[in-house]
């Protein structure tokens, strides 16, 4: 199957909005105006399409930006360096033909020269089983727990380290 990453521009975020309020509870709920300011703060925000369908997108920034996600503020705390995932989300009907390792991957080569960690959480309460067993056959370790959300939820804090080249 033929795809592209490439950098999220304003005309989609209200489709990925939309996506991402459809994977609730998997990640945090936004909305547009969480998103703009996204555009403006990450070093990474893209989306993957199958020719012009948009069936993706990831975010992901470095210590010291106007974020306040108690997640990114953990790593904040622990680490100089980081490349932090705040979320995922690939369409439901395109889930597990190997969209999320292209990302990661594309992630990866992205951060290389900026970092030699990529860092993100998964729920373990609610639990996402689909996207612990992912991120672990992927080579992320658990660093650490946090509960959340006023006891609601409690996430897996995990790293990654890039490869050398």
């Amino acid at each position: 199957m033929h795809f592209t990453i490439s950098e999220t521009i304003s005309d989609e975020l209200p489709l990925i909005v939309k996506m991402n309020q459809e994977a609730l509870p998997a990640v945090s709920s936004v909305n547009i105006n969480d998103m703009n300011h996204f555009l403006t703060i990450v070093d990474y925000f893209r989306s993957i399409k199958i020719e012009d369908k948009l069936v993706g997108f990831l975010i992901a920034l470095t210590p010291g930006k106007e974020y306040h996600s108690v997640n990114y503020k953990w790593f904040e705390k622990r680490y100089d360096s980081f490349m932090y995932v705040d979320r995922i989300v690939i369409d439901l009907s395109y889930q597990g033909s190997g969209f999320g390792k292209a990302f990661y991957n594309d992630l990866a080569d992205f951060s290389n020269n900026k970092t030699d960690r990529i860092t993100c959480e998964v729920n373990i309460r609610p639990k996402n089983e689909g996207s612990m067993i992912f991120h672990k056959q992927y080579g992320f370790n658990q660093v650490g727990t946090q509960t959340t959300e006023n006891g609601k939820k409690e996430v897996s804090l995990m790293e990654y380290i890039i490869p050398s080249i």
